[in-house]
C-alpha cells in the first residue's frame, strides 16, 4: 500500500530569492511549518472537527503545545499534527504522515512531512497562514515546483495490534486455566 502526495521543492521566499527544500535519504524532506495567527483553541477546534484525536504517546517536541494530534486517513495511513508557540499570536502546524497507531508497523514504518494536507484543512475553514522554512528563517512566497513522495508500508502486511493482543490474551487464560484444572 501506499500513499502519494506532493511536498514542495522549488520556491521563492518572501524577498524574491529562489530556494530548494533540501532531502535527505535517511531524514527525508526538511520540515517546513505552516504559520497561522490564530490561537491554539481555535486550531485544535478546527482539527477536531476533522477526525483528529490527540495522541497519547509520542515524542514530544521542544515548544510543543499540549498532546499531538491524529487524523486518519486512507487505511492503513494517518496524519500526526503537533501545533507550536512560536511567539505571541503565532501558531506554527507540523504534520507527517505515517502508518496508523492502529498497526504494529507504526514503530518501525517510513514518514514524511507533509503541508498541502494541513493547507487544505485551513482553507476549507478560512484560516490565513503561511509557509515557514525554518532552516533559513523565512516565510516561503511562491512554490514553483514540488517533489513527488510516494511511502510505502512494510513488505510484511499490516497488523492491527489490539486484535492480535486480544487473540493473545485469549489463548493465555485458556491454557492458565487449563494448568490450573489440573492442578
Amino acid at each position: 500500500m501506499h500513499y502519494i502526495t506532493k511536498y514542495p521543492k522549488t520556491v521563492t521566499l518572501m524577498d524574491g530569492v529562489k530556494e530548494k527544500i533540501y532531502v535527505n535519504k535517511k531524514t527525508g524532506v526538511e520540515e517546513l511549518h505552516v504559520v497561522v495567527k490564530e490561537n491554539v483553541e481555535k486550531i485544535q477546534k478546527i482539527l477536531a472537527q476533522e477526525g483528529a484525536t490527540k495522541v497519547k504517546f509520542e515524542h514530544k517536541q521542544p515548544f510543543q503545545i499540549g498532546n499531538g494530534l491524529s487524523i486518519k486517513l486512507k487505511k492503513p495511513w494517518e496524519m500526526h499534527v503537533r501545533l507550536f508557540d512560536i511567539e505571541k499570536g503565532l501558531v506554527s502546524i507540523q504534520a507527517e504522515v505515517e502508518i496508523s497507531r492502529d498497526y504494529l508497523q507504526h514503530l518501525f514504518s517510513q514518514r514524511t512531512a507533509v503541508v498541502y494536507e494541513i493547507e487544505s484543512i485551513l482553507k476549507k475553514h478560512k484560516i490565513e497562514y503561511r509557509v515557514w522554512n525554518g532552516r533559513i528563517s523565512k516565510y516561503i512566497q511562491t512554490i514553483f515546483e514540488n517533489y513527488k513522495i510516494k511511502i510505502s508500508t512494510p513488505d510484511i502486511p499490516v497488523f492491527a495490534w489490539k486484535p492480535m493482543l486480544f487473540m493473545i490474551s485469549t489463548v493465555g487464560l485458556m491454557y492458565l486455566w487449563k494448568y490450573l484444572a489440573t492442578i
